[in-house]
This record gives C-alpha cells, structure tokens and sequence, in this order.
C-alpha cells in the first residue's frame, strides 16, 4: 500500500475499457468518503488537489489526510495536481510527495503549450512521477479556472497527436464537449464521440482524461433545492455517455460537482431537521455517507471500475 503514479492504473483501464475515478478533494469527510467506497469495491482510486484546495486547507493537511486514508485502508493511492498552471506549482507538488500532476496550459498558444508541458515532464519523470497536460478548452466555471462557452475550443484529433509526440506526456485531457461546475448544458447534452474516436485513434496509447465529468446527479440537485438551496436548471454529464467514452481512451474521469452537491445536499437536510444542532460532526456523518455512497456508485455503474485493483 502506499503512493502510485496512473502508470499502471492506466494501462489496465485502456485494456480492459473502464475508467478510473479522479476525485477532487477538500477535506477529512470528503477524503474519508471516497477512500471508503473506493474500499468497498475494490478500485483504484486517484485523489486530487486543485488550486482552490491548496489555498482553502494548505498542502501539508492534504498530504497527511491522505497518507492517513492510505494507513486506515491499506489502498494505494495516486495523489494527483488538478489544473497546474505554471512550472513552479507542478514542481512544488512533486517535490512535496505528489505522484501525479497536471499542467494546464491550454489557455496559452499551441506551441506555448508543448513548451511548458514538456518542461514539466522532463522535471517530473525523472522524479518518477506523471504528467497529465490539457489540449483544448473546457466552458465552465471551477476554482482558478473560468472559460466563458463562446471561448471553449475543442480539441483538434491531429493537433493532439503532435502535442504528445513533442511533449512526451504521460495522459492527455481532451474537450470534446464537458465543461465544469454544474451548469454544463444549456439544452440536450451531447458530446463528440467522433471527435473522441479520431483522437484515440491517432494516439490509441496515450490514456485520455475527460475533465467536467460530473452527472450532476438530480437527486442530490432536488434535495438541495428541497431544503433551500438555489441551484435550479443544473445539468451533468449522463452516466451512459461518461461510459461510452472509455470504450474510446478515457481512463480518467475527473468528478468533483458531484462530491459538492452529495455533501451539501445532505448537510442542507440535516440542519433544517436538526435546527437545535451546532455539532459539526452531527451534520459532517451524514454528508460523509452521502459521498460514500454517490462515489460507490460511480466506480460500479458509471466507470465500471470495481473489482480492478
């Protein structure tokens, strides 16, 4: 037990057709949560950190609740960097113990691109420790990142195809038509699978990552709503989609939305029925088995990933 890099995750997933969870994380609850439906069925399990979480609960708590969840459960963990935007944050992360990490330069000219992300890898693989890089824009809202829809580009199968050849990355996050937060369709949802199809096939041995991959499951939307939130019209990705995209090289699904609304969803329940309760831990229990159960769900149903570790 203990850190992992993808390499091998990866490797099995493009094999075997399934998809590997990348799950945002924040706190104890959220960490304990998913570690333990990940547990439960078996899977591998990648863990990672976005800009946000670094400045909300620092790097050094992350780092030690994650050993810690390794040391409760014995599972191996790939520790992963969501959305680095330079070479100094990618370098940090490394030298702090991460095993993965992401360098998103894909706000930047092409060849820009290839320039930052191969200097990340050449620092990170000789650390023994993988590289994920970003060809094309994602419309959304998360963290740090903000792409307005009309700015959003998709990604070019061909160009894609000379940006690892030159980079020498070890996964690629391709736009195909997700987007972040909760909001990611205005009308019916569609992805483009053809597009998709194309990119694997110029490349069918680079692991590609769907980044925005929430459902945005509407139980969990209703629930909020039902007990005063406000998040009408929020619309995900269909689990039959996210399925059908690791038949064609996605390995990685990356999910955070979800973890928000389960959490929220619950906690929102619990303070309304409970209004004499100031016990965090009362309100955090229940919101912790929400994302248990929602992670669970998503590792057997949507990624097809139990029983892979």
């Amino acid at each position: 037990m203990g850190f992992v890099t993808t390499k091998d995750m990866f490797a099995n997933a493009l094999n075997e057709n399934y998809a590997v969870g990348a799950f945002n994380v924040n706190n104890m609850e959220i960490i304990q949560g998913i570690v333990e439906a990940a547990q439960q069925e078996n899977a591998p399990l990648i863990l990672q950190v976005s800009a946000g979480a670094r400045k909300y609960a620092k790097p050094a708590y992350l780092l030690k609740l994650v050993e810690a969840a390794i040391l409760d459960t014995g599972l191996d963990i790939a520790l992963h960097l969501d959305h680095g935007e330079d070479f100094d944050i990618c370098k940090r992360c490394v030298d702090d113990g991460f095993t993965s990490v992401m360098i998103d330069g894909s706000k930047h000219p092409f060849q820009e691109n290839i320039r930052m992300t191969r200097e990340v890898v050449e620092y990170a693989h000789d650390k023994g420790v993988v590289v994920e890089a970003e060809l094309g824009k994602l419309a959304g809202i998360e963290d740090a990142v903000n792409v307005s829809a009309r700015d959003a580009t998709f990604t070019v199968p061909e160009e894609a195809a000379e940006f690892v050849e030159k980079t020498g990355v070890d996964s690629l996050a391709v736009a195909i038509g997700t987007s972040h937060g909760a909001y990611k369709f205005k009308g019916e949802p569609r992805l483009d699978f053809d597009r998709l199809k194309a990119i694997h096939a110029l490349i069918p041995d680079t692991p590609l990552v769907l980044h925005g991959a929430s459902t945005v499951l509407p139980e969990f939307v209703a629930k909020c709503n039902q007990y005063g939130g406000d998040i009408p019209g929020a619309q995900g990705v269909p689990e039959e989609m996210i399925r059908e995209a690791s038949k064609h090289g996605v390995c990685k699904v990356n999910i955070d939305t979800d973890l928000r609304l389960a959490m929220t969803a619950e906690i929102r329940k619990y303070m309304v029925e409970h209004p004499a309760d100031f016990d965090p831990r009362k309100y955090l229990a229940p919101a912790r088995d929400a994302i248990r159960g929602m992670v669970a769900h998503k590792i057997s149903n949507v990624l097809n990933a139990s029983n892979k570790r």
